[in-house]
């Protein structure tokens, strides 16, 4: 069976070798020419374009970066619904607005094809080990098919209902890692403010309720070392605008959450936007705060 694969950053490039190792064909794009190429180092069958990876497989993936791309990778010049993709299925992956599949899904059946939203929990590791979280939305039928791809990447895969609803879900729990993760900036800078270290903050922090297995392996990283990137700053930030738009749309306000997009926006202004989420502490303590002075 060939799957197809469109989108190779961090998690489309390890979800391409997660498939490879478990005897999956898979043929891969991706819009940055060095991606594709990079794959291609790789021994990953790649395509010349989004249409080119449609007419391979009967089953594509797509994990992209935002609600645009997306858009335009489907509906799109060169989009893959310009093509015959009548009988095929596509896993949508990318961490969107919940009005992006809603939409969506309606101009893919249009087509003859179906969709299946499956954004997932979990990060590099968690994809090499095969042990994602998917959220899947759609059409129970679809998810079953998905399966037989979605196994080989996930510990679980769980039916959160209709379009939508996986993207609504992942949204909330990335604004719970935002908004931690603003905790924990605020009660690092309070702390040592009154002459605590930072390692004695964090020790405590590790036996206190918030305790997370999170934190626990960001350790390093939150003392001010360096780790593989699981998830960057700026892709986080991404992630709280479309929880807030959403929110909105919805009548639902998120206040902890703009304050958490205030500290993550100024840290990409800076530069920071390509660093782990966990250094969002550190930016607040060494540079947001001197704003403040």
């Amino acid at each position: 069976m060939t799957i197809g694969l469109i989108g190779l950053g961090r998690m489309g490039m390890a979800i391409a070798q997660r498939l490879g190792e478990c005897g999956v064909t898979v043929t891969a794009w991706d819009r940055n020419g060095a991606a594709t190429q990079a794959a291609a180092a790789l021994g990953i069958k790649t395509a010349d374009g989004p249409q080119v990876v449609a007419a391979a497989a009967d089953i594509v993936i797509s994990i992209i970066t935002e609600d645009k791309g997306v858009r335009a990778l489907f509906n799109g010049p060169g989009g893959v619904l310009g093509t015959d993709v009548n009988g095929k299925l596509f896993i949508e992956m990318s961490t969107l607005q919940p009005a992006t599949t809603r939409a969506l899904a309606p101009a893919v059946e249009a087509k003859g094809a179906r969709l299946v939203e499956a954004p997932v929990m979990g990060s590099i590791p968690t994809v090499r080990q095969g042990k994602l979280l998917v959220l899947a939305a759609g059409d129970a039928t679809d998810i079953q098919r998905a399966s037989c791809v979605l196994d080989h990447l996930a510990r679980r895969i769980v039916h959160m209902g209709p379009h939508g609803s996986a993207l609504a879900m992942k949204l909330a729990v990335n604004v719970g890692m935002a908004t931690y993760l603003q905790s924990i900036a605020e009660a690092t800078a309070l702390g040592m403010a009154h002459g605590l270290t930072l390692e004695q903050m964090l020790e405590i922090l590790l036996e206190a309720p918030t305790a997370s297995p999170w934190l626990k392996a960001k350790l390093d990283v939150l003392k001010g070392g360096h780790d593989d990137v699981t998830l960057d700053i700026r892709t986080i930030r991404k992630d709280v605008m479309s929880a807030i738009a959403t929110g909105a749309l919805a009548g639902v306000p998120l206040p902890a959450a703009a304050g958490a997009l205030a500290s993550l926006s100024a840290a990409v202004a800076a530069g920071w936007g390509e660093k782990d989420l966990a250094e969002v502490p550190r930016y607040f303590r060494d540079h947001l705060l001197q704003v403040y002075d």
